[in-house]
């Protein structure tokens, strides 16, 4: 078994600090599923950065409504041109 009980070979378990999901590339049409998959995946005390070009309000709510209280959030930027915001996923 790899470092941290991590099995695959993706070198995700060597990352310092939140990895960074910058949503300002991905398609508008995929772009909450791309989200909400990203967060599916974390474990409970894991997180991600997550960048975008507007706040996304409409996003929180609606992961509000998929998982309630699941993550915390924390704004580490709030624009005017780019939002950043912490989102970790509660035990």
């Amino acid at each position: 078994m790899a470092h941290g009980g991590h099995q695959c070979a993706c070198g995700g378990h060597d990352e310092a600090g939140l990895p960074e999901l910058d949503v300002r590339v991905i398609p508008h049409a995929i772009r909450h599923a791309t989200i909400f998959g990203a967060l599916d995946g974390l474990r409970p005390g894991a997180g991600l950065l997550l960048v975008a070009d507007h706040d996304p309000l409409p996003l929180l709510a609606q992961l509000e409504q998929r998982t309630p209280g699941a993550y915390a959030v924390d704004y580490r930027d709030a624009g005017p041109d780019v939002w950043r915001l912490e989102l970790v996923r509660r035990a």
